[in-house]
């Protein structure tokens, strides 16, 4: 036992001073700091500078030639929610003067209307330097023009301020879930309080998946080249008589967790950082997620489920770093798991939406493919506990199996060298050892 602490103290010092290992986790650092920060970097290039973040843009509106439509048009949009745009009124038509106005930054655009012939309603024109309408100017102008137009058409039909209002309200659709056993009992609809789980829980599957793929594969590849390196250069010779086969295959891959761990804290951290700057406080209040809202079965099995996992690739690799004797033949050695990640990665990305696929509910009680499939139906779908405790059964007794099967070939392939040996060379290898 003592020898495999030294050999897991080893491998995770060794490989965290690693130049690779500083400069990967600094880019990953980067790449997320400009990833969380992308809406503010534009907003800081492309935007007026003189203008502060919070003052409103500035939008001309034209009365010349539909004053009441206009002053109607304004009245609507003053009584919308806060936006980021401001209605200013002109009286002239004259473009000349509306383009200097806009070249000047007095404002950005400028709306008026234009009679057409035939039709009740007059067309409504933006313009502006670039010839394009933000989505969110766009959709606060059809909302505060949309009650007009019905006014307009329904001109002489005596129609209340609510009547009005009911006609532009969106039709709502409320969602219920339904037990086929039922006798017909009305569940009600989805409450605020469970849309909110509903998201927070997707978001946590969401990363929980993508953690899963991207720290194995970096780790689980570090394994084997670690292994490979060490045969092909004949250290292993010399560490084979002071460490067991088995202290050192054990100790690489709880030394490699340890240093995942350590390298999902420092991006969580990063992470944390970024949030908290304050521009993004305020972007983040407007999503009003609720992190108390994620179900905490959801966390405690996604840890289960990420280290079971993590554990059932990881001495495969390293049972496949030893049977290579040259690092150039090692990508071609661990394509099968890279694999069999793969699958299990994009089973759980392209199912997120359709929680209860049969893909899904085969895939989650298939070892190599249920640490992240299992997760969609925790976390989104309605899996049974049973079900659930079925998979982890499966998922452990996978692991003793393979994690003794890998134990035998580590033992017999670090001291193979040349070609890579055959299922059968292998094979009569282990019995020549005994476990």
């Amino acid at each position: 036992m003592n020898n495999m602490w030294t050999v897991i103290r080893f491998t995770f010092m060794n490989k965290a001073r690693t130049k690779s290992f500083l400069i990967s986790t600094l880019i990953f650092a980067l790449i997320i700091t400009i990833g969380i920060n992308i809406p503010f970097l534009i907003q800081m290039f492309m935007g007026d500078d003189s203008k502060s973040s919070d003052e409103p843009t500035r939008i001309g509106l034209v009365y010349q030639q539909e004053q009441a439509l206009a002053e109607q048009l304004e009245t609507n949009w003053n009584s919308q929610p806060t936006t980021n745009y401001e209605l200013v009124k002109y009286e002239t038509a004259d473009e000349t003067e509306l383009n200097q106005a806009i070249e000047s930054g007095a404002i950005e655009g400028y709306v008026q209307f234009e009679a057409q012939e035939g039709a009740a309603f007059p067309a409504v024109i933006y313009s502006s330097e670039n010839d394009v309408i933000q989505p969110e100017l766009q959709a606060g102008l059809q909302a505060a023009l949309q009650s007009l137009k019905i006014r307009s058409v329904l001109e002489g039909v005596e129609l209340t301020d609510a009547q009005v209002n009911e006609l532009n309200t969106p039709v709502q659709i409320n969602a219920r879930s339904i037990d086929p056993s039922d006798t017909g009992a009305d569940n009600g609809p989805v409450t605020e309080a469970e849309a909110a789980s509903t998201v927070a829980n997707y978001i946590v599957v969401y990363a929980l998946i993508i953690l899963f793929f991207f720290t194995l594969m970096s780790t689980g590849n570090m394994i084997a080249s670690e292994v490979t390196t060490e045969k092909s250069s004949r250290i292993m010779e010399i560490l084979i008589t002071s460490v067991s086969p088995l202290s050192q295959m054990f100790g690489k891959v709880i030394g490699m967790f340890l240093l995942g761990l350590s390298q999902i804290l420092v991006f969580g951290v990063v992470i944390g950082v970024n949030v908290m700057l304050p521009h993004n406080v305020g972007a983040l209040q407007d999503l009003n997620l609720d992190i108390t809202a994620v179900d905490p079965m959801l966390l405690i099995f996604g840890l289960i489920f990420y280290i079971l996992g993590y554990f059932l690739y990881a001495v495969l690799f390293a049972a496949v770093g030893s049977i290579v004797s040259r690092t150039e033949d090692l990508g071609q050695a661990v394509m099968p798991i890279t694999m069999l990640s793969l699958v299990a990665f994009y089973i759980a990305i392209f199912t997120l939406g359709t929680p209860d696929a049969t893909i899904l509910k085969v895939s989650s009680y298939i070892p190599f493919l249920s640490p992240t499939t299992i997760l969609v139906r925790i976390g989104i779908g309605d899996a049974p506990m049973w079900e659930i405790l079925a998979s982890l059964a499966i998922l452990i007794v996978s692991i003793l199996i393979f994690g003794w099967l890998a134990a035998k070939i580590y033992r017999t392939g670090v001291l193979m060298y040349g070609k890579r040996p055959t299922l059968k060379e292998l094979r009569k290898a282990m019995k020549a050892y005994k476990m």
